[in-house]
């Protein structure tokens, strides 16, 4: 069971603003509701998802202007510790709608401000400086222009010497810069996959053994394959298993990648098993689909999502 905290880093953080409207009509004028605002970026995502699980993580995360100021308040609101490094630039803001009329949810991501030399120095030593040291380090989202594409990479180097489980959570370049550094687990889906051990496409037949050649190769201990709808397949070097996901009525898809890591690594750091952590994964993250916007799972969902997965889960998966 892991004594330290849980640290999650978020260097390209969005304050998510949300709404409905009943048709999404071209040159019209169209009346919205009431827009709803949440912190966003993968990082802070994961952290109140473990502090919704009972754990007690540490957010740390850029901020920037009246944007990053609103954003830090709702973090804190949520009861999560929070360790925030400044920025010269405001920071983005992202805007979801559903259309009521079709249920169709329309996503509007804005680029993130370009960090200066000294701001990523800063994320840097904040990291090499994080006291007591972390039992797991959760670096999650996309990197800002001014971020060297390494940069997952340098915090691999840096959790390492901290003697912490470092968990990235990316994509492109910054997802392969931090795996040839070395990761403790990777939650990639397919087409990530097969970026990652150089293929166009793997077929389903193929998953389990590209992500065990990831393994093979020391860049990783555990893989979680998310595939969406089918739940997710975990691989380790001895063990591959298809954790079916529980049937649901899905709302959005925001924040489900995020629930499901953070389910995952609640999970193992309580020293639970790789099996236990991905279902608990896979519940998280199929339970916050249920909501609409930016919310995040409720437990009441996660807990029946759980039994189902615990009653029925083993039918449907192949080992």
């Amino acid at each position: 069971m892991a004594t330290g905290p849980i640290v999650t880093l978020t260097i390209n953080p969005a304050l998510d603003k949300s709404s409905n409207v009943a048709r999404i009509v071209p040159d019209n004028k169209l009346r919205c509701e009431t827009p709803n605002f949440e912190a966003g970026g993968g990082g802070i995502n994961v952290a109140k998802a473990i502090h919704r699980l009972g754990g007690n993580p540490v957010a740390i995360f850029t901020i920037g202007g009246p944007t990053g100021q609103r954003l830090h308040k709702l973090v804190k609101s949520e009861g999560v510790e929070t360790m925030v490094i400044e920025t010269k630039q405001w920071t983005r803001e992202n805007f979801h709608v559903l259309e009521t009329s079709t249920g169709f949810q329309y996503r509007f991501g804005m680029p993130g401000t370009e960090m200066m030399p000294t701001e990523v120095r800063s994320i840097l030593e904040t990291m090499e400086e994080l006291d007591p040291k972390p039992s797991y380090i959760i670096a999650s989202g996309s990197l800002p222009p001014g971020v060297p594409a390494d940069f997952y990479g340098q915090i691999a180097k840096i959790a390492h010497s901290q003697g912490a489980r470092f968990i990235a959570d990316t994509s492109g370049d910054a997802l392969r810069y931090a795996t040839e550094a070395g990761v403790y687990l990777l939650k990639p889906n397919i087409t990530e996959l097969s970026e990652l051990v150089g293929v166009d496409k793997l077929e389903m037949d193929e998953v389990d053994d590209a992500a065990r050649a990831l393994i093979i190769r020391g860049q990783c201990e555990i893989v979680v394959v998310s595939m969406g709808a089918m739940g997710a397949m975990l691989v380790t070097e001895d063990q591959v298993e298809h954790i079916p996901a529980p049937p649901v009525q899905p709302k959005s898809t925001v924040g489900a990648g995020d629930s499901m890591l953070a389910g995952i690594v609640w999970t193992l750091s309580q020293g639970k098993s790789y099996r236990e952590a991905v279902r608990m994964g896979v519940a998280c993250g199929s339970a916050a689909t249920m909501n609409s916007g930016s919310e995040l799972f409720r437990m009441q969902d996660v807990n029946r999502l759980m039994d189902w997965l615990n009653r029925y889960g083993k039918r449907y998966s192949a080992t």
